[in-house]
């Protein structure tokens, strides 16, 4: 078992940057390829980046490219996802989830769920 905390979330305007943590326990947190994952309301969750559990390396997601950045620091078991110039079209619930098998952007792939936290961009 694997126990996601969400954290960070809140009112930013366009333009502005937050910073999402995502704190981890149970399980070996290195064993795990870490993702983020928004939904906005009426709309479906949706890839936004990840890390994987081996080499670090990062995925994203095409609308995110260049503004946000995952990253992870295993000492602290908390990965971060660094939002920056958040537009309007930004606001959702961000989720981090926890993938066994490796990297995915598939919402199916992912074991564990945290519970989410509100991001709102004012425009």
């Amino acid at each position: 078992q694997v126990q996601l905390v969400e954290s960070g979330g809140g009112l930013v305007q366009a333009g502005g940057s937050l910073r999402l943590s995502c704190a981890a326990s149970g399980r070996t947190f290195s064993m795990y390829t870490m993702g983020w994952f928004r939904q906005a309301p009426g709309k479906e969750r949706e890839f936004v980046g990840a890390i994987s559990r081996n080499d670090g390396f990062t995925y994203y997601t095409d609308f995110v490219k260049g503004r946000f950045t995952v990253s992870r620091d295993t000492a602290k078991n908390t990965v971060y996802l660094q939002m920056n110039s958040l537009k309007p079209e930004d606001t959702a619930v961000y989720y981090c989830a926890a993938a066994y098998s490796g990297y995915s952007r598939l919402v199916k792939e992912y074991d564990y769920w945290g519970q989410g936290t509100q991001v709102t961009v004012s425009s």
